[in-house]
């Protein structure tokens, strides 16, 4: 993984942000070969998604926003991930990517699990009050749901149609790690699907063949690209099925996406 990180460096592809002060963990700036590159996917999945379908649209929507979207969604009581503390070495991680035992002193005497959420907070305004707490968006998602009505009545489509958006989001993480993988900032390419609830089965199924079939014809060998399905545990609470495309990293199987019913 080093050897990936330093190559990355040296080439122009994605230089650690603010090196000249030390860094800022988990921030990363793209170089003049990583912003092409970068583009390069956005603008072959827009395509894919968007051009070359009739029946989705894309939108651009605002980073910033208000509590009200998140507490509808759910978001502001159920975004969480469990952290718990190092009493020895006073390391914090994210308690179900860890065991019982810390990853930096090996000690086993770990706090409690408590729920830490994930969404950046800040204030519109210049006055910082409950009145004017605002929130960084910490996925795409919920800005193609709140215009949905405004899509519906000027573009006239009816189900199945489809909201695409690509655009930043902002998650604070307990423990990014794996370089770009899992950071605080980090681009999303995102597709809302809407259909008939009796069709939304044959729509997944669907969707999981295109998906797959898209990434396989980026060119990725098929010993590095696998369909995942959750286990009942593991869905969302508005999920009916969910599978991850995952890729072979040097750290093992992760998610490169999520298909959701």
């Amino acid at each position: 993984m080093e050897k990936i990180v330093n190559l990355c460096k040296r080439r122009g592809f994605i230089f650690p942000s603010a090196e000249i002060y030390g860094g800022f963990r988990s921030t990363y700036d793209y170089g003049p070969l990583g912003v092409n590159m970068l583009r390069n996917v956005k603008d072959a999945w827009w395509r894919a998604m968007v051009q070359e379908r009739d029946e989705v649209v894309g939108i651009d929507a605002a980073i910033l926003s208000t509590p009200k979207i998140w507490e509808a969604s759910g978001h502001l009581a159920n975004f969480t991930d469990p952290l718990v503390d190092c009493r020895s070495c006073h390391e914090r991680w994210r308690a179900d990517k860890i065991g019982d035992r810390c990853p930096n002193c090996g000690s086993t005497d770990l706090t409690e699990p408590r729920a830490f959420n994930l969404m950046f907070k800040t204030y519109a305004g210049p006055v910082e009050s409950e009145a004017t707490v605002a929130y960084l968006r910490p996925e795409t998602a919920q800005g193609m749901f709140v215009n949905f009505l405004n899509v519906l009545q000027t573009t006239r489509k009816k189900p199945p149609f489809g909201i695409a958006q690509v655009g930043k989001s902002f998650r604070n993480e307990i423990t990014p790690q794996n370089f770009v993988f899992r950071t605080r900032e980090f681009e999303q390419m995102e597709l809302e699907y809407f259909v008939p609830p009796d069709e939304a089965s044959t729509w997944f199924e669907y969707w999981l063949e295109t998906r797959m079939a898209w990434y396989r014809d980026l060119g990725i060998p098929d010993d590095k690209l696998r369909l995942r399905h959750h286990e009942a545990d593991e869905l969302s609470h508005y999920s009916a099925g969910t599978a991850d495309v995952e890729f072979l990293f040097p750290w093992g199987w992760d998610e490169l996406e999520g298909i959701a019913n």
